[in-house]
């Protein structure tokens, strides 16, 4: 029995932040129907094709193990469908714009009178507020969120990250309010409403940073490696380049091969307790004793000095000859993997955190798998649905309909497909 296995979700969401929620829900065994418009469906379908007429990698990654059913709720037919999945399903899943389900006569109180137990879980931009009917994107969550503003070299401009810690990021905080609030409607017997804002899961992975503006006030952040260089402190966090954002310094250095490998590199960490260790491996003995390098407090002001002379030695071994070696003596230390590494490395297959599947229309592809692990409940991950594939199972086994009921469904929905193929 898989975690999850008995909640039905029903997916209004699209793109990334919401299917990313509702993903991670489905490897932990939830039932997910994804209702999409007939003809085109969720817009990621057509979007950053590498295969022409074929889903997108950029939607097969984000809907695995899902079903999809083409649904026209403008239709009163597709209503009528609409308003029994409500009633069917446990948690209902949208990143609309604001006010979207309202103008299509499904508000909250609408909701609860159709299903009391209903987990009505949204993602928007921004939280109640001023900028609460804006329109936000990934990086834009990034900028609102604080991430951009420290992110990138104290002399350049902001810079947003690689990692998708807007869209995804927020996702994954949605699925946790969705579960916290399944756990309480086992106590209570009643659903309720679960709100998930883009910019709120940015700032809340970068508290880090929100402590250290309130720490300026005592004084220059002394871990930052701008300190040691004698650059002022404003009344801002600064952008802190590599640093580790930790009270262990932490950097980026060159390895053997950098000058035409653009990933040639390592993250070093000076962790205090195997300082000497550190010592003994680049060849600087005398630094274990001497005063301007003995202690944490007086290597602050002299890690420029000290990470170059760190990365005179690391620049004799590749990365990951210097892992091995550094490893030994548990002095912390990460490679900077590619892409390409990582969707070749055996290790993360064995594990299911990277793998193939098989689709019928696109072939084999790699995606990631499950980050979460369960130990009584694997994730196995299945492809991502064709575009209502599971319509007539849906409307047969979920709701109930017969063969003439659903024939007559279709029927309805067809005008609407051929005026998006048309179109």
């Amino acid at each position: 029995m898989r975690a999850l296995e008995g909640v039905r979700i029903l997916d209004f969401t699209h793109v990334q932040s919401g299917p990313t929620c509702t993903q991670l829900l489905a490897w932990f065994g939830a039932d997910v129907i994804k209702v999409e418009r007939p003809g085109t469906g969720d817009i990621t379908r057509g979007q950053l094709q590498d295969i022409p007429k074929v889903d997108s990698l950029y939607f097969t990654m984000l809907n695995h193990n899902k079903r999809s059913i083409t649904l026209d709720t403008k239709h009163p037919k597709g209503n009528e469908v609409l308003e029994r999945l409500i009633g069917a399903c446990d948690v209902l899943v949208e990143n609309f714009a604001p006010g979207v389900l309202d103008r299509m006569g499904f508000p909250w109180e609408r909701i609860q009178e159709l299903n009391p137990r209903m987990i009505y879980a949204s993602i928007k931009g921004f939280g109640p507020g001023p900028y609460e009917d804006c329109k936000v994107y990934e990086n834009v969550a990034q900028c609102a969120g604080g991430s951009a503003s420290t992110t990138g070299f104290d002399d350049g401009p902001p810079l947003v990250t690689g990692a998708q810690i807007g869209d995804s990021g927020t996702g994954l905080h949605l699925a946790l309010g969705i579960v916290a609030a399944l756990y309480q409607r086992g106590r209570t017997g009643r659903g309720q409403k679960v709100l998930a804002a883009m910019q709120d899961g940015v700032l809340n992975l970068c508290r880090v940073k929100l402590r250290d503006q309130q720490r300026l006030k005592a004084g220059p952040l002394t871990e930052y490696s701008q300190y040691g260089q004698n650059i002022p402190f404003g009344d801002t966090v600064p952008r802190a380049g590599n640093d580790s954002g930790g009270g262990q310094p932490g950097w980026i250095l060159k390895c053997k091969g950098w000058e035409t490998d653009p990933n040639a590199y390592i993250y070093f960490i000076t962790q205090a307790p195997v300082w000497e260790k550190i010592c003994d491996v680049i060849g600087e003995p005398e630094w274990k004793s001497h005063p301007d390098y003995a202690t944490p407090k007086a290597r602050l002001p002299r890690l420029k000095a000290i990470f170059d002379r760190i990365q005179q030695w690391t620049m004799t071994k590749t990365k990951f000859e210097a892992m091995e070696i550094l490893n030994r003596d548990d002095i912390p230390c990460g490679p900077i993997l590619s892409m390409k590494e990582l969707a070749e490395d055996q290790s993360l297959r064995a594990t299911g955190t990277v793998v193939e599947v098989d689709h019928p229309t696109r072939g084999k592809y790699l995606t990631v798998g499950n980050p979460i692990k369960l130990s009584a409940s694997p994730a196995d991950v299945k492809r991502s649905p064709l575009l209502g594939e599971h319509t007539d199972e849906i409307l047969r086994d979920v709701l109930g309909y017969s063969g003439d009921e659903i024939a007559t469904i279709r029927e309805a929905t067809q005008p609407a497909q051929k005026r998006v193929a048309a179109e």
